[in-house]
């Protein structure tokens, strides 16, 4: 598992005033703060930028460089804004990201292959996101693989994004995006590398609730073969949920639960009541996220409080 630090992304407040005001020791903070917590590739969410991006992106990317030795993933809608990041970045970026959409799929992967970047591409084409993660993999299979073989991508370079949507409102997407990812890492030959913007499925969520539906989340897409993830690298239990797994450490009772969670997932299978010590609220509320999750039980905030 990779992470790719999440934190500097324009929907906080704190990062659009320091863009507008071009505090570039904000960004180098954030930026230390995430690579010393584990992030092995920074994010850099700047929005559509339509006006200003082209001049953005460099800033941020020669600024923040100063202080860290990392991969980018520029983050933009703005093909212009990404080239101008990718030619000043010293290691090798991210694109995130194009879609199945025909000019998207036409102009984006093609940048990454003048820059020799990754490429993020999303399991969605003209008609949004589809709910099944069949329709999700023939995206995958049918349009966005055959472009990156079309451009002599490698493989190791495209990563395949199912889309994360939130558990308030689509949580039918969360069990079809583990299953998406499952059926990826056996349809390909050899199998694409999987991207997963995890945060997003606690979306819209309490913000005292979001940081375990995320662990959960992560556990189970990490049992389903997911390989880089979009995350928080200063949540530090979710680096302990995912030592758990990559360490196989069963000594605590939560040790062996997120085991059992992920083994099952392995499996194909899912987390029981009789997995669980329901006297142990950590336990309890994992395995209430899971319901969620599996979309068994409907998602509501008073259920998980309870």
């Amino acid at each position: 598992m990779q992470i790719i630090g999440e934190n500097i992304h324009i929907i906080s407040p704190k990062v659009k005033e320091a863009i507008a005001s071009q505090d570039i020791r904000f960004f180098q903070d954030l930026a230390v703060k995430q690579v010393e917590a584990g992030a092995e590739i920074l994010d850099l969410n700047i929005g559509p930028q339509k006006k200003a991006g082209h001049e953005i992106m460099p800033w941020l990317v020669n600024g923040i460089q100063e202080v860290v030795d990392v991969s980018f993933s520029l983050d933009t809608t703005n093909l212009c804004a990404i080239e101008e990041g990718l030619k000043v970045a010293r290691n090798q970026c991210i694109i995130n990201s194009t879609s199945a959409e025909e000019e998207r799929l036409e102009m984006v992967p093609a940048v990454a292959r003048e820059y020799k970047a990754k490429l993020i591409a999303l399991t969605m084409g003209k008609g949004g996101i589809p709910v099944s993660a069949e329709e999700r993999v023939n995206i995958a299979l049918e349009k966005l693989i055959p472009r990156a073989l079309e451009l002599d991508i490698p493989m190791e370079d495209l990563l395949i994004d199912p889309l994360v949507l939130t558990v308030s409102g689509c949580q039918e997407y969360c069990p079809e995006c583990i299953e998406a990812v499952r059926i990826l890492k056996v349809a390909g030959d050899p199998p694409p590398m999987t991207n997963i913007g995890l945060s997003n499925v606690s979306n819209q969520v309490p913000r005292e609730m979001r940081p375990l539906i995320n662990r959960t989340f992560c556990v189970m897409l990490l049992a389903a073969g997911a390989d880089y993830f979009i995350a928080d690298p200063l949540d530090d239990q979710l680096k302990e949920f995912v030592h758990i797994v990559e360490t196989r450490d069963d000594r605590s009772s939560l040790g062996s639960l997120i085991l059992t969670l992920y083994d099952k997932t392995e499996a194909m299978e899912k987390l029981a009541a009789d997995d669980v010590d329901m006297s142990d609220p950590e336990q309890a509320a994992i395995f209430k996220t899971t319901q969620i999750l599996y979309n068994d039980i409907i998602y509501t905030d008073s259920y998980l409080r309870v």
